[in-house]
């Protein structure tokens, strides 16, 4: 790898010591590398959509300081080039920065030796109208207003399959499951795996369950009247960054993205040695 690119949260390396750090190491060694500037709101970039940063499509490495949701913000850009991402967690409770703050140099030492392998995730496409987005985590269907509970049906291939009253909805990928999802009594699920997630948030009705589908599913969710027929007004959240508003009548369709977000691993560590790891901060 020669041409490296960092994506900074910050609020996390408020004086830049650590991206500066990486920089000049990288540089030191003979490589390129680039600090990626903060878009502005007003602006957009690829198919309308906002993002946080601009990274180079010739970036060979994108390195993010941060914590998961810095993560999640640069994979959106860095999957329409295909370009790898690895984390250093400079917050508190990471599941996709996998490199820790102390161990900069040797994780640097270790990408330049060519020595670590890299592993691709599963994202997610949802398309309302002309509206759409990506993500890696997951969906989630929210109320817009009021304190009020959701009412919407959920067809599966086109087959109705249930009516939910509930608080929103999370659909996530195996990423994902660690996050919203869990929080929501959704399953865990080995990141590297390929299916789709359905959770309910705070769901009306004791029969409500998490569901997992075949990642080839493709999901669609209509917005139905609220309470007395009003009008509902939602919105649709793509990793807490991308957002689709939508009101009665609506109909998101999600499904299985045909881009992914490649991850640079250094360890062969398992998911329960990681959620070990993790639960214990």
């Amino acid at each position: 790898m020669e041409r490296f690119c960092i994506v900074t949260n910050k609020s996390k390396d408020k004086d830049l010591a650590m991206t500066m750090h990486i920089k000049e190491y990288l540089e030191n060694h003979g490589k390129n590398c680039i600090i990626a500037e903060k878009k502005e709101n007003n602006v957009k970039h690829r198919e309308g959509r906002e993002y946080m940063s601009y990274i180079p499509e010739d970036t060979e490495c994108c390195i993010v300081l941060g914590g998961d949701g810095t993560m999640l913000q640069a994979a959106r850009s860095a999957a329409y080039s295909d370009i790898p991402l690895i984390g250093v967690n400079l917050g508190t409770l990471g599941y996709l920065a996998e490199v820790e703050k102390t161990n900069v140099d040797e994780a640097l030492s270790r990408i330049l030796a060519g020595d670590y392998e890299i592993e691709d995730r599963m994202m997610l496409y949802g398309c309302a109208g002309e509206k759409n987005d990506y993500a890696l985590n997951d969906i989630v269907i929210s109320r817009a207003g009021a304190i009020l509970t959701i009412s919407f049906d959920i067809y599966v291939n086109g087959l109705f399959l249930c009516n939910y009253h509930a608080d929103g909805i999370i659909i996530s990928t195996p990423t994902g499951s660690t996050g919203y999802s869990m929080s929501a009594g959704g399953p865990i699920v080995e990141p590297s795996a390929n299916m789709i997630l359905i959770t309910p948030i705070c769901p009306h009705t004791l029969a409500s369950r998490a569901m997992v589908l075949s990642d080839e599913t493709r999901i669609e969710i209509v917005i139905r009247e609220g309470r007395d027929g009003a009008a509902q007004n939602v919105v649709a959240y793509f990793d807490g960054s991308g957002r689709i508003d939508m009101t009665t009548g609506d109909r998101i369709s999600i499904e299985k993205s045909n881009k992914r977000t490649r991850i640079i691993r250094l360890n062969k560590v398992s998911l329960l040695e990681v959620l070990g790891k993790k639960f214990d901060k």
